[in-house]
């Protein structure tokens, strides 16, 4: 298929509920929204970075950027028989992972919409329906997060995960534990912690968690191998692994014994592919994380979850439990036992909703050949 048009926006979407993470706090989510034509069809990706450079070195400029004046030229105008024909064309660009995910995932839906397959299926995911957990950033207080949780647990998640940082940690778990004895409970320190306070990372041993994400820094394997000698709570790395390469390292170092799978943060659906491929060859669980997708990001999130390796419940909540009025119908929602389902229809399986994209919308292009 030749791809025709790609198109740009950038979007602004209140949130329900203020977002807090050792980064900082989000009440809002900016996206890029990349759509990609082609035989008179359209599919739909996105490349959830974040205003600032916190999670990664990237952002909603430079996404914007990147894509305006390198990648979208690279692939308008080709012909692409299959995604990894898009990641071959992108690949001069060094980097810019999130970027290359918002064009490889609108290729993804394009073929699957015109050879009438779900992303799902084109992925070679066999679950039908996938574990769902909830994300609850740092709370005003405790007992605000304790009735957070309350309610998340209501609406049916199965596993709950508590962004903790210095501070914020061991007290706060201790009272999570003594009011959930039996909830499946993970914590995310997206970074905040070092090697030297590795005590007080031994310490959240005691609350029988599935695992801790992320303690230490976003480049350091070797510390973090030292960290889980440490520890029976297994380390799950998420920022430390921006490809198959660095998956490669980790599992070789023992630096974790989970790994968070997110397209984004590795470039695409075939790096996370060849990433679940790893870790299922040598047994270490994996999961699909996050990153506040608006439905189009969720989707792609969803089909990869699908994967027969992904044995944990990911961050892919409902579409409620972040936007009033989300930009895909259906929207997403948790059914009751915990999971949510994978769309069987062609491409991501939902539609996306123009009149809702066009009032998020702040900025938008065309790139043609």
């Amino acid at each position: 298929m030749r791809i025709d048009q790609i198109e740009l926006r950038q979007v602004h979407m209140p949130l329900v509920h203020p977002f807090e993470t050792s980064f900082g706090r989000e009440v809002a989510r900016q996206t890029v929204i990349v759509a990609a034509r082609g035989a008179g069809l359209t599919g739909w990706g996105e490349a959830a970075t974040m205003a600032g450079p916190w999670y990664e070195y990237e952002t909603v400029e430079t996404c914007w950027h990147v894509l305006r004046d390198f990648l979208g030229p690279l692939v308008v105008g080709r012909q692409i028989a299959n995604a990894s024909d898009a990641v071959r064309l992108m690949a001069p660009v060094r980097g810019h992972n999130i970027a290359k995910m918002g064009l490889e995932a609108a290729v993804w839906d394009l073929l699957g919409r015109a050879e009438g397959r779900s992303v799902s299926q084109m992925l070679g995911g066999t679950r039908p329906q996938v574990l769902v957990g909830v994300s609850l950033g740092v709370q005003d207080s405790v007992p605000a997060l304790l009735d957070r949780i309350d309610a998340f647990r209501d609406q049916g998640y199965s596993r709950v995960k508590v962004k903790i940082r210095p501070g914020w940690d061991v007290d706060v778990l201790r009272q999570v534990r003594g009011r959930f004895p039996d909830l499946p409970l993970m914590v995310d320190a997206n970074c905040a912690y070092q090697l030297a306070d590795a005590q007080r990372l031994e310490a959240m041993d005691e609350f029988d968690l599935m695992m801790i994400e992320q303690p230490l820094a976003y480049d350091d394997l070797v510390e973090h191998a030292e960290l889980q000698l440490r520890l029976r709570t297994p380390i799950c790395l998420d920022e430390s692994i921006p490809s198959l390469a660095s998956a490669r390292a980790a599992l070789a170092l023992g630096s974790g014994r989970i790994i968070n799978i997110k397209p984004g943060r590795v470039g695409g659906l075939v790096a996370a592919r060849a990433i679940h491929d790893l870790c299922q060859d040598q047994g270490v669980p994996v999961w699909c994380g996050g990153m506040l997708e608006t439905g189009i990001g969720r989707a792609h999130n969803v089909a990869l979850a699908s994967l027969p390796g992904f044995s944990l419940p990911g961050d892919i909540s409902a579409s409620a439990r972040y936007f009033a009025h989300d930009v895909v119908a259906p929207p997403f929602e948790i059914r009751a036992d915990g999971t949510m389902d994978v769309p069987e229809n062609p491409g991501i399986g939902v539609s996306v909703m123009p009149e809702r994209l066009e009032a998020a919308t702040q900025h938008w292009l065309v790139i043609e050949p």
